[in-house]
């Protein structure tokens, strides 16, 4: 397992923001066929366990992010 994320840390030094768009979209439409998937009485879950994952990822990228973006040139 060590070894899949040393080369996976490889791979995303070699890629720049188009690569990523398409890594994002390619994980996005995971999600979706997954959602799709969840019978009704399992969405309620699902729904909230999504939620938690995106804040508990998207605070701390965007507290890299914005820094970078605000940085006066």
């Amino acid at each position: 397992m060590k070894r899949l994320f040393e080369k996976a840390n490889e791979y995303v030094k070699t890629c720049d923001w188009k690569d990523m768009t398409l890594l994002k979209f390619c994980l996005f439409s995971m999600g979706i066929l997954v959602g799709t998937n969840i019978t009704c009485k399992k969405k309620k879950a699902a729904n909230i366990i999504a939620a938690i994952v995106f804040l508990t990822t998207y605070i701390p990228l965007m507290s890299k992010f914005i820094p970078i973006l605000l940085e006066k040139e």
